[in-house]
């Protein structure tokens, strides 16, 4: 059986929502941030990062949501949620998401995690990084509003694992300083998805 380590308001919603997706077996354990349980001895056995999301497989540990998507996606092949009869089409979905993982999700760690690049003493440099934030994820929403979200599913008509990572990194965006104003087609996205009955199951979980 599958076990998901999530934290609510994570980047984990992304691969709680693709399991719940493909009616998997499995089971959740909540890691709680607040009290640091990120850092406990106990969780770096289980991701040596002290981060969250974390996979526990039969065969070990994934970390980083791009992998785990991919895998979930590619253990239950039936719901092909990341186009991988189509290796043009599944190569399109790796890149989408990997823009999410190391461009998006970077730029919105900036407004409150800038401890990771610089001095936590450097006030002014974190400052710095803070009123970027908005400009930078911005203009990621941007970029994937124009050129990448298809549309009606960011991969065109079928659902993806690509819904569920971009879905999840919406929830963020107003927090971050982002107008949803200017990106109308992402904002129709997150609506659709947060009226799916797998979303709602899973937002409900991670908020209980």
């Amino acid at each position: 059986m599958l076990n998901l380590y999530y934290a609510a308001h994570t980047c984990a919603l992304a691969t709680h929502i693709v399991l719940e997706e493909v009616g998997a077996d499995y089971t959740t354990t909540r890691i709680d941030f607040a009290s640091a349980q990120q850092r406990s001895p106990e969780y770096l056995k289980i991701n040596p990062k002290g981060r969250v999301p974390a996979l526990v497989t039969d065969r070990g540990i994934l970390t980083e949501t791009p992998a785990m998507l991919a895998y979930v996606a590619q253990s239950f092949p039936k719901q092909s949620l990341a186009l991988m009869d189509d290796a043009f089409a599944f190569a399109e979905v790796q890149a989408f998401n990997s823009y999410l993982c190391s461009h998006l999700h970077v730029a919105h760690a900036h407004r409150m995690r800038g401890h990771r690049w610089v001095d936590p003493d450097d006030a002014h440099s974190i400052a710095a990084m803070q009123r970027k934030v908005p400009e930078s994820v911005g203009g990621a929403f941007a970029y994937i509003e124009s050129d990448l979200l298809k549309g009606p599913w960011v991969m065109g008509d079928r659902f993806t694992v690509c819904d569920a990572y971009l879905f999840t990194l919406a929830q963020w965006l107003e927090a971050d300083g982002v107008d949803p104003k200017k990106i109308p087609r992402v904002i129709d996205h997150r609506r659709r998805m947060s009226e799916r009955a797998t979303v709602k199951k899973v937002i409900a979980v991670e908020l209980a």
